[in-house]
């Protein structure tokens, strides 16, 4: 079964061992010394829950918590500030930070698991998101579709997946294909909310999302989204592959074959072009339209004018 993680960011190292020792039955725990390392540990860990220090040096537990709390992949995760006894302005500074819950030092192990035990069951309840990006899930697009089409407005729909990314999988592992899917999520809000503020970004499941924005914009957020995308992705693969330029693996038939890097599709469904009357007319025709990019071969886009 796998366990939650837990980050423990304290620049005294007696409390974390103390905060090990109390939490490493139940959790897997992970450490850092200051807020800037912590920060680090949160990007590439994804911890489920995070304790942390009021008073640290480098970063302090109010500005780390505060960096946390901009970034729309991470503000989801609950923080307990830890702070002195009685210092009543670091937990008002900290709660106006973000912080979720707070304790005093010294504090009592069993009151601390409690309150991590009720945080963390609070917090799954309360996201109606993905797992691995926590951006809306499919209750949530499927309500926002509603709304757009109740409202009467011209829309534009964009469907996004990536393409030979099974094969990406395959090779270098389920670990590295999440680091990916993390990356076009935040591509995808940086780009479609950089042109729309107001957009819709959602994340249907796998190397699936969609946004919503105004139909003007669509054509150029698209544009944006693929650049973006085929600027970074060379990243995301040794040395050897990202000179070669291609990945040798197998097909879903189990045949060997050579494919390039990954690459993204876009099906565009507008209803500045189209009436759009309920919701499965606008998924159907997303992904009859993917389909077609898909088989371009390259990173692209396709409206449902076939406007390439």
């Amino acid at each position: 079964m796998r366990r939650e993680k837990i980050l423990t960011i304290d620049d005294d190292p007696d409390i974390l061992d103390v905060l090990k020792l109390t939490l490493e039955e139940n959790y897997e725990v992970i450490q850092a010394n200051n807020g800037k390392e912590g920060l680090s540990l949160v990007q590439s860990k994804n911890p489920n829950l995070i304790i942390c220090d009021y008073m640290m040096p480098v970063m302090n537990g109010r500005e780390f918590c505060k960096a946390m709390k901009k970034d729309i992949l991470l503000r989801h995760i609950p923080v307990i500030m830890l702070t002195g006894k009685g210092e009543s302005k670091d937990i008002v500074g900290g709660i106006e930070a973000g912080a979720d819950d707070y304790l005093t030092k010294p504090f009592d192990p069993e009151t601390l698991v409690a309150r991590i035990k009720m945080i963390l069951r609070r917090t799954v309840l309360s996201l109606d998101a993905n797992p691995l990006t926590h951006l809306p899930g499919n209750t949530s697009i499927m309500e926002e579709l509603q709304h757009c089409i109740d409202d009467v407005k011209d829309f534009a729909v964009g469907y996004a997946d990536l393409d030979k990314f099974k094969i990406y999988n395959d090779n270098y592992g389920f670990e590295r294909g999440d680091e990916i899917i993390r990356e076009v999520a935040r591509i995808l809000i940086k780009v479609v909310r950089e042109k729309s503020p107001e957009a819709f970004v959602g994340h249907i499941g796998g190397d699936d999302f969609v946004f919503i924005t105004q139909d003007p914009v669509i054509d150029e957020v698209c544009q944006k989204i693929i650049e973006e995308f085929d600027k970074t992705v060379p990243s995301f693969y040794n040395e050897k592959d990202r000179q070669s330029g291609f990945i040798i693996g197998k097909d879903r038939q189990g045949n060997e074959i050579k494919t390039g890097l990954l690459s993204i599709s876009i099906g565009i469904v507008s209803s500045a072009t189209h009436k759009i009357t309920h919701v499965a007319q606008i998924s159907e025709s997303g992904a009859e339209l993917k389909k077609f990019a898909k088989n371009i071969g390259k990173s692209n886009y396709v409206r449902d004018k076939r406007k390439a």
